[in-house]
């Protein structure tokens, strides 16, 4: 089935934009983007016709079936399969709502619903899941007021969304189980974080030798490395070994920089928790409110300097607090231009920028080309000049997700 979009505005998520433009979709592919005036004249009419018309979004940093606020601050609770399950139903539906079209799961109990989202039984964006988040013990994905038998008892039956490994073959098991869920990204710590409770984010997590392990198993398979990497020693651990993507990137020097420019590293600096977390401090437990007030004040210097050299960014939110906050992903946008990059660029990084951080496991998404993944959404602002629109998700009039159009004005 062919349908034509008709906009005012054509945002293609990687150059300029243009004026009184059309997508045309064929199934599941983008097969025209471009001038209206370009069309061929045996195209019909408008079967939409929209303010702004852009790729659907990436969130590239997110999780699903997450624990509520009262539960975070019980560090010894958390959601059983059967909650997280229905949970993340609920979270992935309002995330498509959002415009976020496809997402990259760094954790979280999304993964095990693939079939079903592809089944078209959810409701929900294209999902690539990591499994199980790797550390060492005591480490980020170390729950620590639980017992650890029990903690990798629930790991190896993929119930818990942390994944615990000491030494380079211990480590190389872990991978092996979550590609054995059809992990199509590997997630592991290389510092410590905020939300975990005797861990210190300046600190490096695995060493290098496990890293390189996690590294050179991941591709065997066609898999690229995530690091969750706050502080500069795991950041540059991280990049020694030769990850594909630094999560958060807190600590960012000059160093750090010219190190990802070399290695084309992609940086998804998540700003969305940052920001939304320093505003619950009655909600968090108090250690991982100190810490995060720490990464805080340094977080936006860091990600400026990235900016301003170009390095190569992709957006992500870090969503994790189970409610009402899933939908607001794209005030990401907002939070980018806050730190220097220009409206487009932030779109870019939302967009086009996304299968990046997939490598081999990249589908032909996030700009509006002829040949593309028909994934598109309508906007009812100008996202170049109103930023304040960013993160109601009431804003996005239409999504279409492999050519279905599965949200529409009421």
């Amino acid at each position: 089935m062919t349908v034509r979009i008709d906009a005012e505005l054509l945002i293609p998520g990687r150059g300029d934009p243009i004026e009184n433009g059309t997508v045309l979709l064929d199934g599941s592919t983008i097969v025209f983007a471009g001038t209206t005036s370009a069309l061929p004249g045996s195209v019909g009419r408008a079967d939409e016709s929209v303010k702004v018309v852009m790729p659907g979004m990436w969130d590239c940093h997110a999780h699903f079936g997450t624990p509520t606020a009262s539960e975070l601050a019980d560090r010894t609770s958390f959601p059983s399969a059967a909650a997280m399950g229905a949970r993340a139903v609920d979270e992935l539906s309002r995330t498509l709502d959002a415009g976020v079209t496809s997402v990259r799961e760094v954790g979280g109990a999304g993964i095990e619903l693939v079939k079903e989202i592809e089944a078209e039984r959810i409701r929900s964006p294209h999902l690539y899941g990591a499994g199980g988040i790797m550390s060492p013990t005591a480490g980020h994905a170390d729950r620590h007021a639980i017992p650890l038998e029990a903690l990798n008892a629930l790991g190896d039956r993929g119930e818990f969304m942390h994944n615990v490994a000491d030494g380079v073959p211990q480590v190389l098991k872990a991978v092996r189980r979550n590609l054995r869920r059809n992990a199509r990204v590997i997630k592991i710590c290389t510092s410590g974080g905020v939300m975990s409770e005797v861990d210190h984010w300046s600190h490096q997590q695995f060493s290098d030798a496990e890293i390189t392990a996690i590294v050179q198993e991941a591709a065997r398979a066609d898999r690229v490395v995530a690091a969750h990497a706050e502080g500069k020693a795991g950041i540059m651990a991280a990049l020694r070994c030769g990850v594909r993507t630094i999560e958060h990137g807190d600590e960012t020097d000059e160093e750090v920089v010219e190190m990802m420019l070399e290695k084309d590293i992609v940086l998804v600096p998540t700003l969305w928790v940052t920001r939304q977390l320093m505003a619950m401090p009655d909600e968090m437990p108090d250690f991982a409110y100190r810490k995060l007030s720490e990464l805080a004040e340094i977080q936006d210097a860091g990600l400026a300097l990235a900016v301003e050299a170009g390095v190569r960014i992709a957006m992500g939110t870090d969503i994790f607090v189970h409610g009402s906050l899933y939908g607001t992903n794209s005030r990401e946008i907002r939070h980018l231009v806050e730190v220097g990059m220009s409206p487009l660029a932030a779109i870019e990084a939302a967009t086009a920028n996304g299968p990046a951080t997939l490598g081999p496991q990249a589908p032909r998404s996030g700009q509006l080309r002829e040949g593309y993944d028909a994934d598109v959404i309508a906007l009812d602002f100008n996202p170049l000049t109103e930023l304040a629109s960013w993160g109601d998700p009431a804003h996005t009039t239409h999504v279409w997700k492999a050519g279905h159009l599965v949200k529409q004005p009421a």
